[in-house]
């Protein structure tokens, strides 16, 4: 049976798996007891709370009840606010003409659609304009001012743009029009000249407003107006299921004043009065059943278009682990953050990328039924059109990167992929997906014409892809962006140069370690342990989303006892742990993970929990993130010509131990007061537990029965020789 012993568990099924690096939080579990007898939570959301940086019980107390948060006034958060409200008020006191200049994403459209509603609805001469993305590309510009001083407008009033435009807001002033800057993207070197500037970079960073999309600027701005003028009421539900979408959709961080309406939106948004809301909801069949997940819009890294990556166009059609026919589902009592994610924003992002902006407009500040179901309808078609895009496009930027760029990946650091005749509006989401396979900041472009290059940046966490375009400054047009995303032109002739500078500011921002993808893991647990019980103590932790992502738990050992390719090249499986003698199995669905089939027999998971209902039937379920072959066991210690022993007591219960020679290994060898022996080599996943080696059953000490015991009898040990 000493064979036994030093062997190990069945082989490993050598096979290619993702490369992928694992961040797993420390465990504090003394402070999360604290923690959690304190607030009168579970232990578990305690700890997931302190690796969200939430410590003390008041912090808690503001992060569960977001209600409870006592929110300064805006007007003494944003400098410009007051004389922004002083310029529309008196805007819409002499009927003077106001423009809105947006932008063609989802944060853009909703900001949009809300102050025009809201405007409109305050009496306001209000009309829109949205820069093509095709043949102009982001932010207001110089034909856009013309065009409104040539129709008589008084008042410009940007949302979701303007803070890097700085001559196009220098010609409104010089045309004596009046411009408020509503914006959230990163704060450029030079302000532009505007009346008034309205962007949550510019305040405090301990604000709970700082947090604020795009879409959360222009909400607090209308209903600052609104309550000025005091005529709020009836407009703050419509208003907010806007921000709702737009907020989720651009994957605004979900803390601060985020949560707190958000939260409110979910529940308020499958009732909502706006008739685009609900045919978007109708068109996308968003209900309560059928697909599974439940939770937030995850994301690694924060890319802005992560949400449209991992299958998730593919996750609108198919169900995660029970497929059952698409039908029209009874509309739920509150959305989740991932029901927007996944299925209305790219509806709505679809128009932006490939559309017309107009029907988004159209579809939101319309009030009659047929015009908003023939809009959403439009939504639809575009949005599997985009699909069909995105899938074309990232073949050939893979064919490119692994023809012309893999061999010197980790020299280069960054991928910078060009190439005519793609279409500009989907390549961030392409960016998005190279990110996630390759694990290194990607900045993807294609021509507009033969001497001219337009692109999108989409980075890692370790990378800021604002910073790296302003490196570039010299080389490039018009750019824009923030930490995690941007946008960027050049003239052709520059692409080297590009390429060459962007390279060096990567291999000065990033280690060798840095460039593969990121898996942060909250906490560790076993499959015995994942029930409904744990996943409704995690909807504490809901509304999830970026800077409060969905709790991500990992398993050590397990054994994939089931596996298949489903849908467009998923994995859906079934995976096992031994627990004192009792097989516990779970099923799970690793999206668009085909390149990695068959995965090992024995895994270590990185993992989301989600919530299946199928045929009236509730299960908890995995959505594989990670995966990675078991690790040998760290267990390290050498024995001497002298058995080592030592006796200690381990939960009430006296132990004797020692160290002993088995072969060529040390052996631990831990007894109980019935004889019943923990025999473990030295480096080795697995030991025997038994009165005798004949008899002995093999145990994974990884589990947390073994570990700890483990860890005594060591500790014990180590006393002695001191």
């Amino acid at each position: 049976m000493a064979d036994q012993l030093t062997s190990e568990l069945p082989d490993r099924q050598l096979t290619r798996l993702p490369i992928q690096r694992w961040q797993i939080c420390p465990e504090k579990p003394e402070i999360a007891q604290k923690l959690a007898i304190v607030t009168n939570i579970s232990p578990i959301i305690s700890q997931l709370l302190i690796n969200r940086g939430i410590k003390t019980p008041e912090q808690v107390q503001a992060f569960l009840d977001p209600e409870s948060l006592s929110l300064p006034s805006p007007l003494s958060e944003f400098p410009d606010l007051a004389i922004s409200l002083e310029l529309l008020e008196s805007a819409i006191a002499s009927k003077e003409k106001i423009a809105i200049c947006g932008d063609y994403d989802a944060d853009g459209m909703t900001s949009t659609a809300l102050l025009l509603r809201s405007l409109r609805t305050l009496g306001a001469l209000v009309d829109y304009a949205i820069p093509s993305r095709m043949h102009e590309g982001y932010g207001i510009n110089k034909r856009i001012v013309e065009e409104f001083s040539s129709e008589g407008v008084k008042l410009i009033l940007t949302v979701d743009n303007g803070i890097s435009a700085y001559e196009a807001i220098a010609l409104a002033r010089e045309l004596n029009l009046k411009v408020i800057i509503t914006d959230h993207h990163d704060i450029p070197q030079q302000l532009p000249p505007a009346n008034a500037i309205l962007n949550p970079k510019l305040i405090a960073e301990s604000s709970p407003y700082r947090s604020v999309a795009g879409v959360g600027v222009a909400y607090i701005l209308a209903v600052s107006l609104a309550q000025q003028l005091g005529q709020a009421r009836g407009l703050i539900q419509p208003m907010l299921a806007l921000f709702t979408l737009g907020t989720i959709a651009d994957l605004a961080p979900l803390v601060g004043v985020n949560r707190r309406w958000v939260k409110r939106g979910l529940q308020q948004l499958p009732k909502s009065k706006l008739a685009g809301v609900q045919a978007l909801i109708e068109v996308a069949g968003v209900g309560g059943g059928g697909e599974g997940g439940s939770g937030g819009v995850g994301g690694q890294g924060g890319q802005r278009d992560s949400l449209e990556t991992r299958g998730q166009r593919d996750k609108e059609k198919f169900p995660p682990i029970s497929p059952s026919p698409h039908s029209p589902l009874p509309t739920p009592k509150s959305l989740k953050p991932e029901d927007i994610g996944f299925r209305l924003g790219p509806r709505i992002n679809a128009i932006g990328r490939i559309g017309d902006p107009q029907i988004v407009i159209d579809l939101l500040t319309t009030d009659d039924m047929g015009i908003a179901l023939e809009k959403a309808m439009q939504c639809e078609a575009i949005n599997k059109q985009r699909q069909q895009m995105c899938s074309e496009i990232e073949l050939e930027a893979i064919a490119i990167v692994e023809t012309e760029f893999i061999s010197s990946l980790q020299q280069d650091r960054v991928l910078v992929v060009v190439k005519s005749n793609w279409h500009h509006g989907v390549i961030g989401i392409v960016a998005s997906r190279l990110v996630e396979r390759y694990g290194v900041p990607v900045f993807i472009a294609t021509y507009e014409d033969e001497t001219h290059i337009r692109g999108s940046a989409r980075g890692i966490p370790e990378f800021n892809v604002f910073a790296a375009l302003e490196y570039c400054h010299d080389l490039l047009g018009k750019y824009g962006g923030h930490k995690a995303a941007g946008g960027f032109s050049l003239p052709a002739d520059n692409l080297a140069a590009l390429r060459k500078l962007l390279c060096e500011f990567a291999n000065k921002s990033l280690e060798l370690e840095h460039i593969k993808p990121l898996i942060k893991i909250d906490a560790k647990a076993y499959l015995n342990e994942i029930n409904s019980q744990l996943y409704q103590q995690l909807n504490a932790l809901h509304p999830c989303g970026i800077d409060n992502p969905d709790p991500v738990f990992w398993t050590p050992n397990v054994q994939v006892i089931e596996q298949q390719i489903v849908g467009k090249g998923h994995i859906k499986l079934t995976v096992a742990q031994i627990i004192d003698n009792r097989q516990f199995k779970i099923k799970a669905i690793a999206w668009r993970w085909g390149d990695y089939f068959p995965l090992p027999s024995k895994v270590d998971i990185a993992y989301k929990l989600r919530e299946n209902n199928f045929n009236g039937n509730t299960t908890i379920e995995l959505e594989l993130l990670g995966v990675r072959l078991p690790k040998q066991s760290h267990l390290s210690f050498t024995s001497t010509s002298t058995p080592s022993k030592s006796t200690f007591e381990y939960n009430q219960r006296h132990y004797t131990c020692g160290i002993y020679q088995n072969g060529e290994l040390p052996e631990l060898r831990i007894k109980n007061s019935e004889g019943k022996v923990l025999a473990v080599c030295c480096g080795h996943q697995s030991a025997l537990l038994g009165t005798n080696r004949q008899d002995a059953k093999i145990v994974d000490i990884s589990q947390p029965q073994y570990d700890g015991i483990i860890k005594a009898a060591l500790k014990a040990l180590e006393s002695v020789k001191s």
